[in-house]
């Protein structure tokens, strides 16, 4: 993985994950961040809901652009500036959710660049929009693989 300058940057790129949506996955996210309301693992209480079910968090979505912006576009060496999301469907348990960015700005002075934000189901609607400022780094960063600890 290599981060992109904004040299290397042009209106139109893009780049996308996907990802499906795992229990486990969505306890430990709720755990790791502390946000323990019940819409997201309360099955009875969910049940008496429009939704039907339990609901993943919102932000456990927007992760994924996160993803898609530090390892992609324009990837490692990058800083999230801002974010604007609205969360346009519930997320749900088995889903496959793909998260997407384009550049559709450049501001080469400020060396800022301007991306619309979407994450989509597997029936293609999306589930979150959005828009976000990024500053790509100065020059490529190359990211060194993490890799987990030995026992």
């Amino acid at each position: 993985m290599t981060g992109r300058a904004i040299d290397q940057l042009a209106v139109g790129d893009a780049a996308e994950l996907s990802r499906d949506v795992k229990s486990e996955e969505i306890t430990m996210f709720v755990h790791l961040v502390g946000d323990r309301n019940p819409v997201h693992s309360d099955a009875a209480l969910m049940g008496q809901t429009r939704f039907g079910e339990p609901i993943a968090p919102g932000m456990w979505t927007a992760a994924l652009v996160s993803a898609v912006i530090g390892t992609r576009l324009p990837g490692p060496g990058s800083i999230y500036a801002s974010q604007d999301l609205r969360f346009v469907r519930p997320v749900k348990v088995g889903d496959t959710i793909t998260a997407r960015v384009e550049v559709v700005e450049l501001v080469a002075d400020r060396n800022r660049v301007r991306l619309k934000t979407t994450c989509t189901n597997q029936r293609g609607e999306d589930v979150l929009s959005g828009e976000a400022w990024v500053l790509p780094p100065k020059r490529p960063v190359r990211a060194i693989p993490i890799r987990p600890a030995a026992d």
